[in-house]
């Protein structure tokens, strides 16, 4: 029986038929997990006491934060690193790019071969005619374990690209296209494999772009039969012939899809939505904020260099900036030998670490609320690249765009850059809200002694939470950083008064160390000594603090209280004992009793 491009790769990796619908256990060549995932892996295989397979094709790539500056990430890549260690694993770490794209660049894998991931867009393997699919944490602890998963055996079909497109559309135009006529879930369930003369003279990176968005087309992957360029690369990068797999020329497809992309010019897609796409020139001259140029759909090293080709002697637009982030250490490395990097730095882009960048968050490529961002990723969900508007286009498209400083192509961009227009309004006042209760200046409340000096502020309130700025949100936090202070936020009652050490409050300048606190209601916060910054912060914003030496000596734990600010006498009415603190200095009562430093 005749068989597809996915049948052949699942028979050639197991000893069952690949019938269309069965389910059939198939060996996997690459098995890789991520920062962002590698961590329940490692837990799913110590948990349930499993070895691991082969560690020669056991692979963890940190690409999501290629950084390490996210806490969380931090923690779970050393977590792998120390696995890796054990178990002789190979780790490509923050250093060296995007997994998957490592996959072909280290020779991972190769054409008819298979590979599994905690990647979504695992199916880039299609590129070079290979099965790859991103799975969960229990799939690729299993493929670990075992060398093999199971999979159902999908129906194909067969994409055909008609015509010839435009000189000014690129691979990232042609798969926008495909988005629009196929839909959201055209592909839902299926593999696909893709023909036609457009195809056929298609170099690698123009394979991986195209096939990085089968995901956003429902589709399990995208299969290209491979060309002489992707057979060179494996020649010239690594020295040796492989033998392709290709569908038999009587294969059953369970549809066959023609999509016209003759003349095809620019597409873009509008925020929200991958398959929402429409020419470039409907949204001409929509203003933007931001442009990024990155991910796994375009970082390569065509991509980059047709970014090079638009901003050489031209300047990024007034007041809006171009994040352009290669896929890999590779290709970040030719950038520079190839003079890239001086032409994106002198027209004022910023260029991050090799990695996902703006589609994994707190990578750059994060939009804030109300920007509107050309992105050249895969995906434009909303929340995706953070609060902004996210067109989706091609590198092309971006780079012009960002030079014109509104949304256009790179045969259409003007000799001056649109400015940034302010709109004019009238200064209104703002109505603030009465205080409903005034600042007492004797409070009673419960004692909390923690009888430790040098409370930093990231025990207080940890930099992982530094973008919170609503102050009802902040109180949760106080203290989770606390050695056995951790569910401080969760115990305390409003009114509760804070004992502490020396120096409490050193370290950041961070307002919400202090607004953590009132946030939960504290009476007061009693210091052996405070941090000056922590001092003048706590002052300003009408947060009672007062200084008494040795009082962590002098209180016990759960104590009830009566603090007097003016005279600075602390009433302990569980001891029947009197101690004295600094009052209020002048300033202290005064911007105390305003209700902070901006009040009238």
């Amino acid at each position: 029986m005749s068989k597809t491009l996915i049948q052949k790769i699942f028979e050639n990796h197991s000893e069952s038929k690949a019938n269309v619908g069965d389910i059939i256990d198939v060996t996997i060549d690459a098995r890789v997990a991520r920062d962002f995932g590698g961590v329940n892996v490692v837990k799913n295989l110590e948990e349930n006491n499993l070895s691991i397979h082969d560690s020669k094709k056991t692979f963890f790539t940190f690409d999501c934060n290629p950084g390490g500056c996210d806490q969380k990430y931090a923690a779970n890549q050393h977590i792998c690193r120390l696995f890796a260690r054990k178990n002789g694993i190979k780790v490509y770490d923050i250093n060296r790019g995007i997994g998957t794209h490592l996959a072909f660049e280290e020779d991972l894998i190769s054409p008819g071969e298979t590979f599994v991931s905690t990647d979504s867009h695992a199916n880039i393997m299609g590129a070079i005619g290979a099965f790859g699919q991103g799975m969960g944490d229990l799939d690729i602890a299993s493929a670990f374990a075992h060398g093999k998963v199971w999979f159902k055996v999908p129906p194909t079909a067969k994409i055909v690209l008609k015509g010839t497109p435009s000189k000014t559309a690129s691979a990232k135009d042609i798969v926008l296209k495909m988005a629009k006529d196929i839909g959201a879930n055209g592909l839902l369930g299926y593999a696909a494999e893709i023909y036609g003369e457009y195809i056929d003279s298609l170099s690698l990176d123009g394979r991986i772009t195209i096939s990085s968005m089968a995901t956003e087309m429902g589709g399990i992957i995208m299969l290209f039969p491979p060309n002489d360029a992707v057979l060179e690369f494996y020649r010239k990068n690594f020295r040796k012939d492989v033998e392709p797999v290709f569908a038999d020329k009587d294969a059953d497809y369970k549809q066959t899809i023609e999509i016209d992309i003759d003349g095809l010019e620019p597409q873009i897609s509008r925020p929200g939505h991958p398959e929402d796409v429409v020419d470039v020139k409907e949204v001409y001259n929509t203003k933007v904020d931001s442009g990024f140029v990155g991910s796994c759909t375009n970082g390569r090293l065509e991509d980059m260099r047709t970014v090079a080709k638009i901003l050489k002697g031209r300047k990024i637009a007034p007041g809006r900036i171009l994040k352009i982030v290669p896929a890999t250490d590779k290709v970040w490395k030719t950038c520079l030998d190839e003079g890239l990097i001086t032409i994106f730095k002198e027209a004022g882009a910023l260029i991050g670490s090799a990695g996902c960048a703006g589609c994994a968050a707190g990578q750059i490529g994060q939009t804030g609320k109300g920007e509107i961002a050309v992105s050249s990723g895969n995906r434009n969900f909303i929340g995706k690249q953070g609060k902004g508007d996210i067109f989706l286009a091609s590198p092309a498209t971006v780079a012009a765009s960002l030079v014109a400083g509104f949304i256009t192509t790179s045969n259409n961009i003007p000799d001056r850059s649109a400015s940034l227009e302010v709109p004019i309004t009238k200064k209104q006042t703002v109505e603030k809200k009465k205080k409903s209760i005034e600042s007492p200046l004797k409070v009673e409340g419960r004692a909390w002694v923690i009888k430790k000096d040098n409370i930093d502020t990231d025990m207080i309130f940890h930099n992982r939470y530094l973008s919170i700025t609503n102050i009802d949100e902040m109180g949760q936090y106080a203290f989770d950083n606390l050695k056995d202070y951790e569910n401080f936020a969760q115990q305390v009652k409003r009114g509760d008064i804070v004992i502490v050490g020396k120096n409490f409050g050193c370290g950041s300048s961070r307002q919400q160390a202090v607004d953590c606190f009132k946030s939960l209601g504290i009476g007061v916060i009693i210091a052996e000594s405070f941090g000056a910054i922590y001092e003048r912060n706590a002052i300003n914003s009408a947060m009672p603090i007062i200084i008494a030496e040795e009082i962590t000596k002098k209180i016990d734990d759960k104590d009830t209280l009566s603090v007097d600010f003016l005279t600075g006498e602390i009433n302990d009415k569980a001891q029947g004992k009197t101690y004295q603190a600094k009052s209020f200095s002048k300033v202290q009562r005064e911007i105390y009793e305003r209700g902070g430093m901006l009040e009238e």
